[in-house]
C-alpha cells in the first residue's frame, strides 16, 4: 500500500528551536542551512549524501519553501553571514 505524505507539514517553526525559524520536521536541520548549500552548487541528491539522515523528499520540500520564501531566507542568510565577519 502506498503512503501519502502531506508536504504541507514537512516544515515547521518550533518556539525554541533554531530561534522559530522554518527547519525540516523531526530534525533540527533548518531550511537555512539547506539552501545555503544548494546556493553552493550542490544539487537534492547531494545534500542528502552530506546530511545522511534526510530524504530526498524533506530536501526539496526545504529547496521549496526556499524558492516559495525566497526573501525570508536570504535574510537569515544574510544575518549569518554578517555574524561570521564580525568574528
Amino acid at each position: 500500500m502506498q503512503t501519502i505524505t502531506d508536504i504541507g507539514t514537512l516544515i515547521v517553526r518550533t518556539p525554541g528551536t533554531l530561534g522559530g525559524r522554518p527547519h525540516i520536521a523531526g530534525t533540527r536541520v533548518s531550511v537555512q542551512r539547506v539552501s545555503a548549500w544548494y546556493k553552493m552548487g550542490l544539487n537534492a541528491e547531494e545534500i542528502v549524501e552530506r546530511m545522511g539522515n534526510l530524504t530526498l523528499v524533506q530536501v526539496y520540500d526545504a529547496l521549496t519553501y526556499y524558492h516559495a520564501n525566497r526573501e525570508e531566507i536570504e535574510a537569515y542568510l544574510a544575518a549569518e553571514k554578517s555574524s561570521y565577519g564580525s568574528r
